[in-house]
């Protein structure tokens, strides 16, 4: 499939480092629990490492204690590609960002895990960036809380 943010490999390979280059290029997999974003409870937007397009909202992601970070929806349903994977002598559904093909994980579905959609996305932590929110802290002169002084 040709993809919005296609690049060479060896462009890949120099814009990445080699653990990154591994997940998102070679469909490898973090460690869990050793992920950035495993346990991050920051709001914000979680973009792919490797194009910066947008995939996960931080009101979707939840505490699946599964050792990578989980969502239970990404941001836009064209956002990411679904693939069946049959590797490792099972079918599971390979995640990867729409715009570079970027592997970012699996989904799977009907865990029993109390989400809207009934699906944990368990996502490398390496294959995202987390661009927080600002806070309502940094607003400016008459915005916010009206600058009432604390």
């Amino acid at each position: 499939m040709a993809y919005e943010a296609d690049k060479p490999d060896e462009q890949w390979r120099a814009e990445l480092t080699p653990s990154e280059y591994r997940v998102l290029r070679q469909a490898g997999t973090e460690a869990p629990f050793t992920g950035e974003y495993t346990d991050t409870e920051t709001t914000g937007v979680y973009r792919c490492r490797g194009c910066g397009a947008e995939l996960f909202r931080s009101d979707t992601k939840f505490a699946s204690h599964c050792g990578w970070p989980s969502f239970y929806d990404p941001a836009d349903s064209a956002a990411v590609e679904l693939i069946a994977d049959h590797s490792l002598g099972m079918t599971r559904t390979e995640v990867r960002c729409a715009a570079c093909g970027s592997h970012l994980g699996h989904v799977f579905e009907g865990e029993g895990y109390p989400t809207p959609t009934d699906q944990r996305y368990c996502i490398n932590s390496i294959s995202l960036r987390l661009e927080p929110k600002e806070s309502d802290d940094a607003a400016g002169p008459g915005e916010g809380t009206g600058g009432a002084a604390a």
